[in-house]
C-alpha cells in the first residue's frame, strides 16, 4: 500500500510539472547595457581610451552614419552605445540577460503571461534575441549567442586593452514598487535576492537580485519621487568589478585621456562596507568601479527598513 501511495505522489509531482508549462531555461548572466549618448566620440573618449575597452563592431544606417557601437568588457559582456534620439532624456535604452536558449525563454514568459514577440529575431551581428519589458517600463533583452554570430566570431579579440576591469558585475535600474520587480525578476526569472541595503536607516534603498546561473546581479534603485534626469545618470549605471579600487584610481590617473575626465576619482566605502569610486561619462551615466569583497570580508548584514513605495 505504501508503495502505491509513494507511486501516486510521483505521479502527481509529474503530473503538475507537465501542467505547468515549460521550465525556465539557463539564464547565463547579464550580457550587456544599452545606453544613448549625445556625443559619440565624448563617449568613446570615455569607455575606450578612458577606461580602456576595445571597440570590436559597430553598425551603420543605410545613410552610413552611426547606428550603434559596442565596447567589449570580456567575452560575453559589452556596452552598447547608441547616438541619442531624443536630448536631455533617460540615457538607459535597455539591459541585456545572457540565456542559452532563446526561443526557450520566449515561449516560457509566454506561459507566464509575460507579453512576449511573436517570434526570436535574428540581430545584425546574428544572435537570436527578443524584448520584452519589466514591471517598470524597462526593456530587458534576452540574447543567445549563436555559432555563427559576430560575439563568437570576435572571441579571443579585441581584450588586448587596458581594460580597467574585466567583469560587468551589475546594471542599477531604477525600481518604483517593489513587489512585482520582484515578482518579474525573482518568481518569473528566477533571479535571488542576497542583500538590502539602506542610505538612512529609515526606507529601502537597494535590493540585490543575483541572476540565477550567475554571480551576475540586477540592483534595483528604489525611489519614493521619480528620479530627476540627473539622478537618473546615478541611478541607471554599471559596476565594473575591480581588485583593488586604488590601484584603479591610480591607474586611471596615468592614462592620456584623464586629461579629459575632470571629476576626481575619490575612493569611498560604501553602505555595503566595499570600496568603490564613482565615475561618469560625458552623458552623466555612472560606472562604478567596487571591490567584490567588503573591506574585512565580513558579509554586511541585509537592512531590515521597509521600501520607500507600498
Amino acid at each position: 500500500m505504501r508503495r502505491l501511495f509513494l507511486i501516486f505522489l510521483t505521479g502527481v509531482t509529474l503530473f503538475g510539472q507537465a501542467t505547468s508549462g515549460p521550465g525556465r531555461p539557463r539564464i547565463t548572466g547579464v550580457a550587456h547595457i544599452a545606453l544613448a549618448v549625445h556625443d559619440m566620440e565624448k563617449a568613446r573618449a570615455y569607455y575606450r581610451d578612458f577606461l580602456g575597452y576595445r571597440e570590436p563592431y559597430q553598425l551603420d544606417n543605410p545613410d552610413g552614419s552611426l547606428s550603434m557601437t559596442f565596447i567589449k568588457v570580456n567575452e560575453r559582456q559589452y556596452i552598447e552605445l547608441f547616438p541619442e534620439k531624443t536630448a536631455n532624456s533617460d540615457r538607459l535604452l535597455h539591459i541585456s540577460l545572457e540565456v542559452e536558449d532563446a526561443e526557450a525563454m520566449r515561449q516560457y514568459l509566454k506561459a507566464k503571461g509575460v507579453k512576449v514577440p511573436d517570434a526570436v529575431s535574428k540581430g545584425r551581428i546574428k544572435n537570436s534575441n527578443f524584448n520584452v519589458k519589466d514591471p517598470d517600463g524597462h526593456q530587458v533583452e534576452f540574447v543567445q549567442y549563436e555559432p555563427d554570430g559576430w560575439s563568437v566570431r570576435e572571441k579571443g579579440k579585441f581584450l588586448d586593452g587596458p581594460r580597467i576591469s574585466t567583469r560587468i558585475a551589475h546594471i542599477g535600474i531604477i525600481v518604483g514598487q517593489l513587489e512585482p520587480a520582484m515578482q518579474f525578476y525573482g518568481g518569473i526569472l528566477g533571479f535571488s535576492e542576497f542583500w538590502r541595503g539602506s542610505k538612512d536607516g529609515k526606507s529601502l534603498s537597494w535590493v540585490n537580485m543575483k541572476a540565477p546561473e550567475s554571480n551576475d546581479y540586477i540592483e534595483f534603485m528604489l525611489y519614493d519621487a521619480k528620479p530627476d534626469l540627473k539622478q537618473l545618470g546615478t541611478s541607471h549605471h554599471l559596476c565594473l568589478e575591480v581588485p583593488d579600487v586604488e590601484a584603479a584610481a591610480k591607474a586611471l590617473e596615468t592614462r592620456k585621456a584623464k586629461a579629459g575626465y575632470t571629476k576626481p576619482l575619490e575612493v569611498r566605502t560604501g553602505i555595503n562596507r566595499k570600496r568603490q569610486i564613482n565615475l561618469y561619462d560625458f552623458d552623466g551615466t555612472r560606472s562604478e568601479l567596487m571591490e567584490p569583497k567588503t573591506v574585512d570580508g565580513v558579509p554586511t548584514p541585509s537592512s531590515t527598513a521597509p521600501p520607500p513605495r507600498p
